[in-house]
């Protein structure tokens, strides 16, 4: 069974940065690609980042790009969301995802498998 559990969400001042962990076991981290997904109250479920099995290739979100990086570590089976600059319309569940077959990126949430149970990221004003 595949687990992703995701960490280091928090509340922060607008400008300010956070790092999203998201740890994986129960399959070979290293072979499939992973994603990140946001969803706020009252929206649907909005892609962010995502990262290929191997780390790169890299995609990102047009209204994120130049301030949040995807990165990720197959020797800790773990991939990473940096976020700088944060803005209150960032605020939102970040959920990290694994696909189960593909090792190159997905814009779509129907390209992932297997979510996490999100964390909440707060962006006060």
């Amino acid at each position: 069974q595949v687990q992703l559990v995701e960490s280091g969400g928090g509340l922060v001042q607008a400008g300010g940065s956070l790092r999203l962990s998201c740890a994986a076991s129960g399959r070979t981290f290293s072979s499939f690609a992973m994603g990140w997904f946001r969803q706020a109250p009252g929206k649907e479920r909005e892609f962010v980042a995502s990262i290929s099995a191997s780390g790169g290739s890299t995609g990102i979100a047009d209204s994120m790009k130049g301030r949040f990086t995807i990165s990720r570590d197959n020797a800790k089976s773990a991939v990473y969301l940096q976020m700088n600059t944060l803005k209150p319309e960032d605020t939102a569940v970040y959920y990290c995802a694994s696909r189960k077959k593909f090792s190159t990126i997905s814009y779509a949430p129907s390209g992932y498998d297997y979510w996490g149970q999100g964390t909440q990221v707060t962006v006060s004003s």
